[in-house]
């Protein structure tokens, strides 16, 4: 099993980064965290590091309202939680490749049935946001 749904758009690295906030939120999903990995690269790893790894950015997405039925049916789903989704693109890219968590992966750590409906909840909203990325115009104005 693959333990990610990935979309691939022909967008620049700001556009998608931006959609891509659009999209979750379409879906009710706020970002609780983002961590640019790029930047903690060059701060901790040196310059080479950073381009290495290219743009690089973790948002902890979040639906409150299905991260509390998570909790509330099984609280120590919180340490799958946010959904992150990451938005990367590396130095020489004509395209941005966004990548969100499969939450059926914790439906393979619990046997709670509770969990499986969240999980499927959660990951028609992730896979609606990834096909809004995917039915994006190109190139966006």
């Amino acid at each position: 099993m693959s333990y990610t749904h990935t979309v691939t758009i022909p967008l620049s690295w700001t556009e998608a980064v931006e959609l891509t906030r659009e999209v979750l939120a379409g879906q009710g999903f706020g970002i609780l965290s983002e961590i640019n990995v790029r930047a903690t690269f060059a701060t901790k790893l040196g310059p080479e590091a950073a381009d290495a790894i290219g743009d690089y950015l973790i948002l902890g997405a979040c639906n409150p309202a299905l991260a509390s039925r998570a909790l509330a049916a099984e609280p120590a789903l919180g340490a799958l939680l946010p959904c992150n989704v990451v938005v990367r693109r590396s130095k020489d890219a004509t395209e941005t490749i966004i990548e969100a968590i499969d939450p059926q992966t914790m439906v393979q750590l619990s046997d709670n049935p509770a969990v499986r409906e969240i999980a499927d909840d959660a990951d028609t909203r992730l896979r609606g946001a990834l096909a809004a990325l995917s039915a994006a115009p190109t190139p966006r104005a």
